[in-house]
């Protein structure tokens, strides 16, 4: 019995103590990353979001940072601006595209699957990321390519 009162006043202690020290800040708590050197989006999402040690950069399309109109010379150039607006965001996040660990692509068209690796390849120079890449029928704004890619922060 004096065992049992002993534990019960021992825990009445330990959690009073507990209960009075301050919460501390969460360390994983939710960024938002925004750069003007990446199309603002077109809905209620952000650019990219770091959370839990990771940067998850929303998909890209080839939009124009400044007009916001899509890139429509080609499917190259659409496809190299939609890595150039990935660079920028994970610019903005202190990060490169060394640091992305998965990428995935949406196309209109996966007879282009070799071009985008052809361009893909300029940018994941080294040791790329795990990658799924989706034929589509259609993507927003009539875009011929999308991108997103998860980040690790160091």
């Amino acid at each position: 019995m004096k065992n049992s009162i002993l534990f019960c006043v021992c825990l009445l202690f330990a959690t009073s103590a507990l209960a009075q020290q301050p919460a501390s800040p969460k360390k994983n708590a939710k960024r938002i990353i925004k750069t003007a050197q990446a199309p603002q989006p077109i809905g209620p999402y952000s650019q990219g979001v770091v959370a839990n040690g990771f940067l998850f950069v929303a998909g890209q399309v080839g939009a124009n940072p400044q007009t916001r109109q899509l890139v429509t010379e080609s499917f190259e150039a659409e496809a190299t601006q939609v890595l150039e607006n990935i660079k920028q965001i994970l610019k903005a996040a202190g990060l490169d595209f060394q640091h992305v660990v998965k990428a995935t692509i949406y196309v209109k068209d996966i007879g282009q699957f070799a071009k985008v690796n052809e361009i893909y390849g300029k940018y994941f120079i080294s040791d790329p990321p795990a990658r799924e890449t989706v034929q589509v029928a259609n993507l927003p704004g009539n875009a011929n390519i999308e991108i997103s890619v998860i980040a690790v922060m160091e």
